[in-house]
Formats: structure tokens, C-alpha cells, sequence
């Protein structure tokens, strides 16, 4: 049954990564309207690149604990204000991660300029916190990217999608190390896929329980029969 399972969770890693292929090559999409916010789900629409256009609100920056190949740091949600297409005047909004910053920037996080556009991966909202660790929203102290919690708590009035974006960061010349601060573009997008190995392991356990149950049997079948045949020779007395 486990060997089982890890066959079902290759084949889910492996139309994963497919998936998630497809979708960095292809061309940024606009971002998805109002109605069609509920019919976001993680096997069709995590990880699409989008395309946004809209003024960021800076004083409302929220720093997530993070830990990424440059380091522990935080990750910057910055809330960006956008016009809601149902009704004209009306804005919504929706939380770029603009990116890494250290420690040391944590009180000091460059701004830039507030109306920008961002290209960026769409991520559905990681409610509650990290592991074994809660979002603490009166402290300050925020472990994962729980969309409404984090907009409840910046007091974001007006509609808010219920996604973030990753945003990506600016090619960089030939030859020239990525620069500036936030650090966008860490998106952990290398998914292990070991499931085909995990299966192998447990069908081998598998068989060899099944053998060594069946050398228990024969071998006490065996017992049985020497015991037997012992049995049926008369005693000799001298």
C-alpha cells in the first residue's frame, strides 16, 4: 500500500513539474479578475506567471521570518492599491513579495518608486504559520504568507486578493551578479522527486517480509513433520 502511494505522489510530482515548466515559459498572464478569485486552485494556478500594474503602499510593508540560499531574513509584502475593474473608482489589492532582505535591512527596507509594475508568480495564501510556529499579527511576528491575516492586520479596506505574488527579478547583464534590495526572485522552484525510489524501497520491504513470513511457515511445517516422524518410531529400553 505504500509503495502504492509513492507511485500515486510521482505521478502527481511529475505533472507537477510539468506544469510548473509550462507555466515559466509562458508569457505573463493579467492578473485574474474578481470572479474568478474562488476558482483558484493549487494544481491548475499555483505558480502562473502575472503580469500587474499598480502604486505600492509602503508604510503597510509586512516582513515575513524566511530562510532562502542567502540566508535567514525576511521575505516584503508590500500591499499594491489597483483599480477594481466591477466598478470605476474602486480599488483592490493584492500582496507582492518584492523579495529578501537580511536582518540588518529589517528596520530600513528600500522603498523605490510606488507606481511600478511587477511580473511576478502567483502563490495562494499560506494560512495559520511555519511549523510549530504561529503567525503572531499583534507582535509582529509573521512565519508565513497568510494573505487575509496580514491585510486584516494592515487594515487593507476594499476588496484583497486571496493570493500573493512572487515577484521576479529583472534579467541581469551577461556576466553581472543580481543587485539590489529587496532580493526578488528566490522562488524555491526545484521540487525533489524521489518518490520512485521511496516506492522501490518499500515494495523490497515488502517482498522480504512476504519471504521471511514464508520461511517461518516452512520451516515450522518442517518442525512439524520431523516431530511427526520421531513420533512414529517405538521407544527403545535396554
Amino acid at each position: 500500500a505504500l509503495g502504492q502511494w509513492q507511485l500515486r505522489r510521482l505521478d502527481w510530482k511529475t505533472d507537477l513539474i510539468a506544469r510548473v515548466e509550462r507555466q515559466l515559459a509562458a508569457a505573463p498572464s493579467p492578473l485574474p479578475s474578481p470572479e474568478q478569485w474562488t476558482t483558484l486552485t493549487r494544481e491548475r494556478d499555483e505558480y502562473r506567471r502575472v503580469r500587474v500594474e499598480g502604486e505600492f503602499d509602503f508604510s503597510r510593508d509586512t516582513l515575513v521570518a524566511a530562510t532562502t540560499d542567502l540566508g535567514g531574513g525576511y521575505w516584503v509584502l508590500t500591499p499594491m492599491r489597483l483599480p477594481d475593474p466591477r466598478s470605476p473608482g474602486a480599488t483592490l489589492w493584492v500582496l507582492v513579495n518584492r523579495g529578501f532582505v537580511p536582518p540588518e535591512l529589517r528596520a530600513s527596507v528600500p522603498h523605490g518608486e510606488a507606481r511600478q509594475q511587477v511580473t511576478g508568480l502567483l502563490r495562494l495564501t499560506e494560512p495559520a504559520g511555519g511549523l510549530l510556529r504561529k503567525n503572531e499579527p499583534a507582535a509582529g511576528r509573521w512565519y508565513s504568507r497568510d494573505v487575509a491575516a496580514i491585510a486584516a492586520a494592515r487594515g487593507l479596506q476594499g476588496p484583497v486578493a486571496p493570493f500573493f505574488l512572487d515577484a521576479q527579478a529583472e534579467p541581469a547583464p551577461p556576466g553581472a551578479a543580481p543587485s539590489g534590495s529587496p532580493r526578488a526572485g528566490l522562488t524555491v522552484l526545484a521540487f525533489t522527486n524521489n518518490h520512485w525510489a521511496y516506492a522501490l524501497t518499500w515494495f523490497a520491504l515488502a517482498a522480504i517480509m512476504l519471504a521471511a513470513v514464508g520461511y517461518l511457515l516452512v520451516d515450522d511445517r518442517r518442525q512439524r513433520r520431523a516431530g511427526a516422524s520421531l513420533g512414529d518410531h517405538p521407544s527403545h529400553t535396554s
